[in-house]
């Protein structure tokens, strides 16, 4: 969104007009509704922002729930937005450590900020992008004196009379539209910036899932996060945000529903075993802080490989850290002959997971010529340098 367009958006005309705006889903709304409101005669500034928060609005419902089409957005900010069932989360770590006032250093549109203030925090929450921290404004403005919105830098910040803060670096190229990752050694602010910061503050900072391990300071604990089947974040926290005894956490949530794995470091590996009546498929939260060997424990499973995430047991037992899949069978590897023994099963819809071979789910799928009324999960993965093929169903 351009300033233009922000100008003529915040007006009670353009306001009355977004909260009245049908929904904008397609291409075809896209174009029908433009048509509309240039015919009606108002400026292209005011139609580009009406129509294009009108379909941001329907994607961010989502993250957001009905909160969605009470909010403004920029295309980034809602991509990079934490989902609101996740700030809650987080912003509940902040009042059970006692703070009452908490600095949101790189706001965004305000999705962590809404979760804090929500649990009746107080928040001084900033974004270096002019654009983007006056849409935060306008998202926590019903939150009237309890929550301010500056634009300005992370590092410029006045953090005296502050409790805790939580932190998200810009980790993307600049821009509200279409960005790409940077290295962490570009991120604004820096890495080395926040870092002296957690040292000397209790923080929480929000980075990417993939963050190179060997970065983390030892001396935090250190979160992976997922939200139904996709890992999102690690959050870092420090001082007394950190729970005692806790480095590794794996924050697993599906909805509004959310189970965590805790440990003291990463775990040990459980042992090899043979195929069982069972194989698990642990959540990436938890591949990601290396806990695999503690849900493993706890299913009374083992690894297939030692270098592959993929457990398997006898017993009926399954976790909300793991997807469970009951195994049928058994099959030949090679293509031709897989095809042929699933169209004997007559299996017509096929989900395909693999782990630790290289193969194309999709185009493994049209060589199959699958044709039946059946369905069943293919799991393709390897032991040792064998491959292997196991037809299963969810549990």
């Amino acid at each position: 969104m351009e300033s233009s367009e922000l100008t003529a958006l915040l007006t009670p005309d353009g306001l009355r007009m977004l909260a009245e705006m049908p929904p904008v889903r397609s291409s075809a709304d896209v174009a029908r509704t433009v048509s509309t409101l240039r015919a009606a005669g108002h400026s292209p500034e005011l139609v580009s922002a009406l129509v294009g928060q009108a379909r941001l609005r329907e994607k961010a419902g989502a993250k957001f729930g009905d909160l969605a089409h009470r909010m403004l957005f920029t295309r980034a900010g809602l991509e990079q937005a934490t989902r609101m069932s996740v700030a809650s989360l987080h912003a509940g770590r902040f009042r059970n450590a006692g703070a009452t006032r908490v600095a949101d250093l790189g706001c965004g549109i305000g999705g962590d900020a809404l979760g804090l203030a929500g649990l009746g925090l107080h928040v001084a929450a900033v974004d270096a992008d002019e654009i983007t921290a006056a849409i935060a404004a306008y998202n926590l403005a019903p939150f009237g004196d309890a929550v301010t919105v500056a634009h300005g830098r992370a590092e410029d910040q006045d953090l005296s009379g502050i409790d805790a803060v939580w932190l998200d670096p810009a980790r993307r190229t600049a821009g509200r539209g279409e960005t790409s990752r940077t290295r962490h050694d570009e991120w604004s602010p820096s890495l080395e910036w926040v870092f002296d910061l957690v040292r000397r503050r209790p923080v929480g900072v929000k980075l990417g899932p993939g963050l190179d391990r060997d970065v983390i300071p030892e001396d935090v604990e250190a979160q992976w996060v997922s939200a139904d089947g996709s890992t999102i974040e690690l959050v870092l926290w420090s001082k007394h945000l950190a729970r005692q005894g806790v480095r590794r956490a794996a924050l697993v949530t599906r909805g509004d529903q959310a189970w965590e794995i805790t440990a003291g470091a990463d775990a040990e590996d459980a042992p090899v075993r043979d195929l069982g009546a069972f194989v698990h498929e642990p959540d990436g939260a938890v591949i990601r802080a290396r806990l695999i060997g503690d849900v493993a424990r706890s299913l009374d499973a083992g690894m297939l490989d030692p270098r592959i995430a993929y457990l398997t047991s006898d017993v009926a037992l399954t976790s909300p850290f793991v997807s469970s899949f009951r195994v049928r069978e058994e099959l030949p590897p090679d293509t031709k002959a897989l095809a042929r023994a699933l169209r004997a099963r007559r299996i017509g819809r096929l989900e395909i997971k693999k782990r630790g071979v290289d193969v194309d789910p999709a185009a493994l799928r049209t060589s199959l010529k699958l044709r039946g009324e059946d369905s069943a999960t293919l799991l393709l993965t390897r032991v040792g340098e064998t491959r292997r093929a196991i037809l299963a169903e969810r549990v």
